[in-house]
């Protein structure tokens, strides 16, 4: 399987596609749409992208929507091992460090990690993503 550099445009595209087929339910209780702000990309620019669940659905994307509970600035390496580690402790270290910067409603950022709220099947999906990545 072709891999794509994290954040390129190729990989986004190949993101929309597995999300497509592989669903984005997600539980009715996960309730966080998170802006992020990557910036220190090979890209020459910083990257503008949306995560998150809300009713029954996960979100993600390119850009940032206007009704996110929060917005995630880090640098480009921390985004990557946050977002494809799958190590829930990988924000928490990057946020410690300084790497991490959080505006807007950080008690709902904390509730959601202590209940859950990653889409089913959010494992499969992320190893189809991880397989994909470089």
């Amino acid at each position: 399987m072709a891999k794509y550099p994290f954040l390129s445009d190729d990989w986004f595209a190949i993101v929309d596609r597995l999300v497509e087929d592989m669903g984005a339910e997600a539980p009715a209780h996960a309730d966080l749409v998170m802006n992020l702000v990557v910036t220190d990309t090979p890209y020459g620019a910083e990257k503008h992208l949306h995560v998150g669940a809300r009713d029954g659905r996960g979100h993600w994307g390119i850009g940032h929507v206007p009704d996110a509970d929060l917005t995630v600035t880090t640098d480009y390496a921390s985004a990557r091992e946050i977002l494809l580690s799958g190590d829930p402790q990988a924000g928490i270290n990057a946020f410690m460090g300084g790497k991490v910067k959080i505006q807007g409603d950080l008690a709902k950022l904390l509730n959601q990690a202590q209940v859950g709220g990653a889409p089913a099947g959010a494992t499969a999906l992320a190893e189809a993503i991880l397989g994909i990545t470089e």
